[in-house]
């Protein structure tokens, strides 16, 4: 299965999801939710979404060093500043949110399927060998941020 590693970028990962969660919705029973409620539940979730992406692509932007998830061996700092001290994962997180945002919006339980899918797929082909790399490149530094801080929260 090293063939799947680091080929899809994450956000083509979560696009996938995310269609995939709409034509669960389209397929399934929804909530009852009122429309004001749903979409209010839905902004929230969209936010903390968004800013953990960003944040995490403004501390490896002020650490001068790869956002390219496809190439982790070009990494040149190891980020431990800013929402890395939360997870070392940020930006999977915030797509996770996103996903759970669009879920939220659905109002459609088994669209929570698109959620795990992502966690799982991106656990698996993205993260894993991202933090193979990584051990690598800075080796027992590495080491003692894995058991600092979460791979998601």
């Amino acid at each position: 299965m090293h063939a799947l590693e680091h080929k899809i970028p994450p956000p083509l990962v979560a696009t996938a999801c995310a269609l995939l969660m709409w034509g669960i919705a389209q397929h399934s029973t929804v909530w009852a939710l009122a429309a004001p409620l749903r979409w209010g539940l839905a902004l929230l979730v969209l936010l903390a979404g968004a800013t953990f992406c960003l944040a995490g692509v403004w501390s490896f932007r002020q650490a001068q060093t790869t956002v390219n998830p496809l190439k982790p061996e070009a990494a040149s700092t190891l980020v431990r500043a800013g929402v890395y001290r939360y997870s070392r994962n940020p930006m999977y997180v915030g797509f996770a949110l996103l996903l759970l945002a669009w879920a939220c919006y659905l109002a459609a339980p088994w669209a929570l399927l698109g959620v795990v899918a992502f966690v799982l797929y991106i656990t698996r082909f993205q993260i894993i060998p991202e933090e193979r790399a990584l051990a690598q490149i800075f080796g027992d530094e590495f080491q003692r941020y894995m058991g600092q801080v979460r791979r998601w929260l």
